[in-house]
């Protein structure tokens, strides 16, 4: 049984005294029903939420203060977006690669690179800034099943780097300040793992990748994930109805959100404080019975937590 909006919700066992709590409840913010609700970001300059829906080719934007929704269609997938730096609207990973967007002045998007000409059962997935301005996106074999999927950067100056590759599904990434230096977290969705690469900020490349977590088959597996602004991980669990908050050094679970729909995708601060976390879903597998018994599939939630997340890094173009 899943639990509904108005289940409050306990703190994890074992959860250290600097483990987060959630202050109210899970809400709903909006019943799109999205097939695939993914890539959540809250722009800061905008004060509002923007998240895609990949198989509906669709991207969202809802303000929270007006409750005023927005939605852009597009020719293909698009599944991630950062804010740009020097100039209005995104930079996006639509189905072949990175391309830049305007939801004011654009019609549609203008490809900037494809960098997987040759893997046409391919699609990109995840994706994000790090602090530097570099966009990191992931691809993935679209029936999640082939390891084709691959870890990339694109910069400002049109750099285009592979880093890392034999992914079925990718997502992430996050970053983190550890023990041992500075971190990048990324997801092998399909294996249910979290690997840690130690990263170098200044030059973009990652180095010494490590199993941080094989996730329990209770938990579903890792999909999208942020960092919060202690550097504690959140990452929501697809198949595990959840999103869990973890010590980047050790792993250990301090803090467990139960949610009314089974496939979590992604998770991200915002609001004016930071310390918002919304949450996609997706409906996209459920049977009938299983979406009978999750009406929020495809949602928009929503949940306030104790202490605020990091804004979203703004790619350099």
């Amino acid at each position: 049984m899943r639990p509904s909006l108005d289940t409050p919700i306990p703190p994890s066992s074992g959860a250290s005294a600097s483990a987060p709590t959630t202050v109210g409840a899970v809400r709903c913010v909006m019943t799109l029903g999205n097939a695939l609700g993914e890539g959540v970001l809250w722009s800061v300059r905008e004060q509002a939420v923007y998240w895609v829906d990949i198989l509906q080719r669709e991207l969202h934007r809802w303000d929270p203060a007006t409750s005023a929704h927005q939605r852009w269609t597009f020719d293909e997938e698009i599944s991630a977006i950062a804010e740009r730096a020097n100039a209005p609207g995104f930079i996006v990973t639509l189905r072949r690669g990175f391309a830049l967007f305007d939801p004011a002045a654009d019609i549609v998007p203008r490809y900037l690179h494809q960098p997987e000409p040759e893997r046409t059962g391919n699609r990109f997935n995840d994706g994000k800034c790090d602090a530097q301005g570099r966009f990191w996106g992931g691809s993935m074999d679209f029936a999640c099943e082939a390891p084709t999927g691959a870890l990339y950067t694109y910069t400002a100056s049109g750099d285009c780097v592979r880093h890392d590759d034999g992914f079925a599904v990718t997502n992430g990434p996050t970053w983190a300040t550890t023990a041992q230096g500075p971190a990048m977290f990324f997801n092998d969705t399909v294996q249910g793992s979290t690997y840690r690469y130690r990263c170098d900020p200044a030059t973009g490349t990652v180095s010494d990748k490590t199993l941080w977590k094989r996730w329990p088959a209770a938990d579903g597996v890792p999909d999208g994930m942020t960092t919060d602004a202690q550097g504690r991980l959140w990452v929501a669990h697809w198949g595990g109805g959840c999103v869990t908050c973890h010590d980047a050094d050790t792993a250990d679970e301090l803090a467990r959100i139960p949610l009314p729909v089974s496939q979590v995708t992604n998770c991200a601060f915002g609001g004016a404080d930071l310390c918002t976390l919304y949450i996609t879903s997706a409906r996209t597998g459920l049977t009938p019975e299983q979406l009978a018994a999750e009406p929020l599939a495809g949602a928009l939630l929503a949940v306030d937590i104790s202490t605020p997340g990091l804004p979203a890094h703004l790619f350099g173009g």
